[in-house]
Protein backbone atom coordinates (compact mmCIF):
# COMPACT_ATOMS: atom_id res chain seq x y z
CA UNK A 1 0.00 0.00 0.00
CA UNK A 2 1.35 3.69 -0.61
CA UNK A 3 2.11 5.63 2.39
CA UNK A 4 2.50 8.82 0.63
CA UNK A 5 0.72 10.31 -2.25
CA UNK A 6 -0.34 13.63 -2.90
CA UNK A 7 -2.76 15.05 -0.85
CA UNK A 8 -3.93 17.25 -3.85
CA UNK A 9 -4.79 13.80 -5.52
CA UNK A 10 -7.80 13.75 -3.95
CA UNK A 11 -9.09 16.96 -4.22
CA UNK A 12 -9.40 16.61 -8.17
CA UNK A 13 -12.24 14.67 -7.82
CA UNK A 14 -15.18 13.10 -5.59
CA UNK A 15 -15.93 9.14 -6.20
CA UNK A 16 -17.29 9.92 -9.86
CA UNK A 17 -19.37 6.63 -10.03
CA UNK A 18 -20.92 7.08 -12.94
CA UNK A 19 -17.32 7.74 -14.76
CA UNK A 20 -15.76 5.07 -13.15
CA UNK A 21 -18.54 2.80 -14.30
CA UNK A 22 -18.50 3.78 -18.00
CA UNK A 23 -14.75 3.28 -17.80
CA UNK A 24 -15.01 0.09 -16.95
CA UNK A 25 -17.87 -1.23 -19.18
CA UNK A 26 -16.41 0.21 -22.39
CA UNK A 27 -12.92 -1.26 -21.33
CA UNK A 28 -14.30 -4.80 -20.72
CA UNK A 29 -16.74 -4.84 -23.53
CA UNK A 30 -14.01 -3.99 -26.32
CA UNK A 31 -11.18 -6.16 -24.47
CA UNK A 32 -8.85 -3.53 -23.60
CA UNK A 33 -6.25 -4.25 -21.62
CA UNK A 34 -4.75 -0.52 -21.41
CA UNK A 35 -7.75 1.74 -20.17
CA UNK A 36 -5.65 4.78 -21.36
CA UNK A 37 -7.66 3.71 -24.41
CA UNK A 38 -10.64 4.85 -23.43
CA UNK A 39 -9.53 8.74 -23.33
CA UNK A 40 -10.66 9.47 -26.87
CA UNK A 41 -14.21 6.95 -26.74
CA UNK A 42 -16.06 9.84 -26.66
CA UNK A 43 -18.25 8.01 -23.58
CA UNK A 44 -17.11 10.10 -20.58
CA UNK A 45 -16.62 13.96 -19.45
CA UNK A 46 -18.78 15.51 -22.17
CA UNK A 47 -19.31 18.82 -20.29
CA UNK A 48 -15.44 19.23 -18.84
CA UNK A 49 -13.14 21.71 -20.64
CA UNK A 50 -9.85 19.96 -22.13
CA UNK A 51 -7.67 20.97 -18.73
CA UNK A 52 -10.07 19.35 -16.09
CA UNK A 53 -10.87 16.15 -18.66
CA UNK A 54 -6.85 15.52 -18.24
CA UNK A 55 -7.22 15.71 -14.75
CA UNK A 56 -10.46 13.69 -13.61
CA UNK A 57 -9.36 11.05 -16.47
CA UNK A 58 -6.07 10.58 -14.81
CA UNK A 59 -7.28 10.49 -11.50
CA UNK A 60 -10.02 7.80 -12.74
CA UNK A 61 -7.42 5.42 -14.70
CA UNK A 62 -5.03 5.38 -11.74
CA UNK A 63 -7.60 3.88 -9.64
CA UNK A 64 -9.09 1.73 -12.00
CA UNK A 65 -6.14 -0.01 -12.82
CA UNK A 66 -5.68 -0.78 -9.18
CA UNK A 67 -8.68 -3.39 -9.63
CA UNK A 68 -8.44 -7.44 -10.26
CA UNK A 69 -10.36 -8.66 -13.25
CA UNK A 70 -13.01 -10.01 -10.59
CA UNK A 71 -13.31 -6.67 -9.01
CA UNK A 72 -13.32 -4.80 -12.51
CA UNK A 73 -16.58 -6.80 -13.38
CA UNK A 74 -18.31 -5.89 -10.61
CA UNK A 75 -18.04 -2.08 -11.10
CA UNK A 76 -19.27 -2.76 -14.29
CA UNK A 77 -21.85 -4.59 -14.67
CA UNK A 78 -22.88 -5.18 -10.73
CA UNK A 79 -25.68 -4.33 -8.43
CA UNK A 80 -25.58 0.18 -7.56
CA UNK A 81 -24.37 -1.02 -3.89
CA UNK A 82 -21.33 -3.53 -4.99
CA UNK A 83 -20.61 -0.70 -7.89
CA UNK A 84 -19.73 1.76 -4.60
CA UNK A 85 -17.92 -0.73 -2.70
CA UNK A 86 -15.70 -1.50 -5.45
CA UNK A 87 -15.04 1.66 -6.72
CA UNK A 88 -14.37 3.20 -2.91
CA UNK A 89 -12.00 0.18 -2.50
CA UNK A 90 -10.09 1.63 -5.79
CA UNK A 91 -9.62 4.78 -4.00
CA UNK A 92 -8.13 3.41 -0.84
CA UNK A 93 -5.72 1.38 -2.65
CA UNK A 94 -4.79 4.83 -4.64
CA UNK A 95 -4.86 7.32 -1.95
CA UNK A 96 -3.16 6.02 1.81
CA UNK A 97 -5.03 8.89 2.93
CA UNK A 98 -8.22 7.84 2.23
CA UNK A 99 -7.60 4.48 3.42
CA UNK A 100 -5.90 5.16 6.64
CA UNK A 101 -8.70 7.44 7.51
CA UNK A 102 -11.14 4.69 6.79
CA UNK A 103 -9.07 1.85 8.93
CA UNK A 104 -7.94 4.35 11.40
CA UNK A 105 -10.58 6.21 12.45
CA UNK A 106 -13.86 4.95 11.12
CA UNK A 107 -13.40 1.26 11.49
CA UNK A 108 -11.63 2.14 15.00
CA UNK A 109 -15.07 3.97 16.39
CA UNK A 110 -17.86 0.84 14.61
CA UNK A 111 -15.49 -1.57 17.35
CA UNK A 112 -16.14 0.34 20.04
CA UNK A 113 -20.28 0.82 18.90
CA UNK A 114 -19.23 4.66 18.23
CA UNK A 115 -20.88 5.67 14.74
CA UNK A 116 -20.93 9.48 15.07
CA UNK A 117 -17.81 11.09 13.40
CA UNK A 118 -16.90 14.57 14.27
CA UNK A 119 -13.84 17.40 13.99
CA UNK A 120 -12.26 16.35 16.87
CA UNK A 121 -11.96 13.18 15.22
CA UNK A 122 -10.71 14.39 11.49
CA UNK A 123 -8.30 16.99 13.63
CA UNK A 124 -6.66 14.02 15.57
CA UNK A 125 -6.14 12.17 12.37
CA UNK A 126 -4.53 14.97 10.80
CA UNK A 127 -2.28 15.37 13.96
CA UNK A 128 -1.02 11.66 13.88
CA UNK A 129 -0.08 12.01 9.89
CA UNK A 130 1.95 14.68 10.49
CA UNK A 131 4.52 12.99 12.78
CA UNK A 132 3.95 10.27 10.69
CA UNK A 133 4.90 12.01 7.23
CA UNK A 134 6.42 15.13 8.27
CA UNK A 135 5.90 16.32 4.31
CA UNK A 136 2.67 17.06 5.45
CA UNK A 137 3.49 20.10 6.93
CA UNK A 138 4.48 21.83 3.77
CA UNK A 139 0.19 21.85 2.79
CA UNK A 140 -1.81 24.60 3.35
CA UNK A 141 -4.82 24.86 6.25
CA UNK A 142 -6.79 25.67 2.87
CA UNK A 143 -5.42 22.03 1.22
CA UNK A 144 -6.33 19.95 4.17
CA UNK A 145 -9.70 21.65 4.24
CA UNK A 146 -9.83 20.92 0.47
CA UNK A 147 -9.12 17.65 1.16
CA UNK A 148 -11.65 17.00 4.57
CA UNK A 149 -14.74 18.39 2.28
CA UNK A 150 -13.80 16.18 -0.55
CA UNK A 151 -12.98 12.81 1.69
CA UNK A 152 -16.50 13.55 3.65
CA UNK A 153 -18.35 13.59 0.54
CA UNK A 154 -16.94 10.64 -0.47
CA UNK A 155 -17.89 8.83 2.58
CA UNK A 156 -21.45 10.60 1.62
CA UNK A 157 -21.38 9.32 -2.02
CA UNK A 158 -20.41 5.52 -1.01
CA UNK A 159 -22.68 5.57 1.76
CA UNK A 160 -20.52 4.96 4.66
CA UNK A 161 -21.67 7.88 6.03
CA UNK A 162 -25.29 9.65 6.25
CA UNK A 163 -24.57 12.59 5.06
CA UNK A 164 -21.40 15.20 5.16
CA UNK A 165 -23.57 17.39 7.97
CA UNK A 166 -24.36 14.44 10.48
CA UNK A 167 -21.33 12.48 9.43
CA UNK A 168 -23.05 9.14 10.79
CA UNK A 169 -21.46 5.87 10.42
CA UNK A 170 -23.61 3.63 8.37
CA UNK A 171 -22.31 -0.47 8.91
CA UNK A 172 -21.85 -2.14 5.37
CA UNK A 173 -23.45 -4.74 3.99
CA UNK A 174 -20.98 -6.65 1.34
CA UNK A 175 -22.47 -9.11 -1.24
CA UNK A 176 -20.93 -12.95 -1.21
CA UNK A 177 -19.06 -11.67 -4.94
CA UNK A 178 -17.90 -8.22 -3.23
CA UNK A 179 -16.31 -9.82 -0.37
CA UNK A 180 -14.63 -12.91 -2.73
CA UNK A 181 -13.17 -10.35 -5.17
CA UNK A 182 -11.66 -8.62 -1.76
CA UNK A 183 -10.52 -11.60 -0.27
CA UNK A 184 -9.00 -13.68 -3.27
CA UNK A 185 -6.75 -10.32 -3.36
CA UNK A 186 -5.88 -9.58 0.38
CA UNK A 187 -8.66 -10.66 3.10
CA UNK A 188 -6.91 -7.43 5.19
CA UNK A 189 -9.25 -4.73 2.39
CA UNK A 190 -11.82 -5.36 4.21
CA UNK A 191 -10.97 -3.22 7.20
CA UNK A 192 -12.34 -0.58 4.65
CA UNK A 193 -15.33 -1.46 5.17
CA UNK A 194 -15.30 -1.82 8.91
CA UNK A 195 -14.76 -5.58 8.86
CA UNK A 196 -13.95 -7.01 12.05
CA UNK A 197 -10.59 -8.87 12.56
CA UNK A 198 -12.21 -12.50 13.33
CA UNK A 199 -14.42 -12.25 10.18
CA UNK A 200 -11.19 -11.30 8.20
CA UNK A 201 -8.77 -14.10 10.00
CA UNK A 202 -12.18 -16.02 8.50
CA UNK A 203 -11.68 -15.07 5.22
CA UNK A 204 -7.78 -15.53 5.81
CA UNK A 205 -8.67 -19.52 5.91
CA UNK A 206 -11.37 -19.79 3.65
CA UNK A 207 -8.46 -18.41 0.76
CA UNK A 208 -5.78 -20.31 2.75
CA UNK A 209 -3.27 -17.08 2.18
CA UNK A 210 -1.81 -14.77 4.25
CA UNK A 211 -0.64 -11.32 3.47
CA UNK A 212 1.35 -8.13 5.08
CA UNK A 213 -0.61 -5.61 6.55
CA UNK A 214 -2.28 -2.94 4.30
Amino acid sequence: MQKSDNLLSITVASLRLNEMVKIAQYALENDLLDIEQVRNADIIFGSLKSISFEKTFYQLRKRIVTLTPKQMEILANGDLISQKQIAFLSLCKCYSFIKDFAVEVIRDKVLVYDYQINETDFNSFIKNKLLEYPKLEEYSISTFNKAKQVLFLILEQVGIIDNIKDKRILPQLLQPKVIRAITEEDPLWLKIFMIPDKDINLNYTMNGRYSQEI
